[in-house]
């Protein structure tokens, strides 16, 4: 951490940030006090846990939107934390804080698992941005029906392009009308369980992958 940033707590941040839940995993006790703090300070819901343990146990009592993880913690090994949360929790978002001497390296080594990387001492402006690009990203801090909404367009929408389909092929296919599914391609609103029922089996997919793609 940048101890600078103390004397700017105060700052407005990132106002297109929504409030996140966040998990914090290091084992130093200050650093963990001052993330708590700061990020508190800007709205967020932060667990701070010093063990691999703690840190499992935050998730499944509740999953949160991002983990902050310090891949270097003395006897715990930051890279098997990490190993266990793909292997739980494969679409959780990661943010790595490390001293680690080389951040080309380490970023090469995980650049397939975790969204970004701080480099101790980082500034508090710069964890705001990492924190505000993941949730832009990602669509971290959104209801669980934003969340639904949003995927569900996606996923129609990707299904309906892979069969090089046309809105009005869909519709025809489905009963629903164009611009009833226009509408649901575009996250406007949730479908009914007929027309979700309607259009899955119209595209030949299972509405479970879809709610499961949407962390439900």
């Amino acid at each position: 951490m940048d101890n600078s940033d103390t004397a700017s707590l105060s700052t407005a941040p990132d106002e297109a940030t929504p409030q996140l839940t966040i998990v914090a995993l290091d084992d130093d006790e200050d650093f963990r006090q001052y993330i708590q703090g700061v990020l508190e300070a800007d709205g967020h819901a932060v667990r701070p846990v010093s063990t691999p343990a703690e840190l499992y146990e935050a998730c499944e009592k509740r999953l949160p939107d991002l983990v902050l993880l310090d891949i270097k913690m003395g006897r715990h090994s930051g890279e098997e934390v990490l190993a266990e949360i793909r292997k739980r929790w494969p679409r959780l978002c990661v943010v790595v804080v490390t001293g680690y001497p080389s951040l080309d390296s380490m970023r090469q080594t995980f650049k397939q698992d975790v969204f970004d990387y701080l480099a101790k001492p980082f500034s508090l402006a710069e964890l705001r941005r990492c924190l505000s690009q993941a949730a832009t990203s990602l669509g971290l801090g959104q209801r669980p029906e934003d969340r639904l909404r949003v995927e569900l367009g996606k996923q129609i929408r990707l299904a309906r392009t892979d069969r090089a389909w046309t809105l009005k092929d869909l519709s025809e296919a489905s009963g629903v009308s164009v611009s009833q599914l226009s509408s649901i391609e575009r996250g406007a609103h949730l479908p009914s369980i007929e027309s979700m029922v309607a259009i899955s089996l119209a595209l030949g997919c299972k509405p479970s992958v879809w709610m499961e793609a949407a962390g439900l």
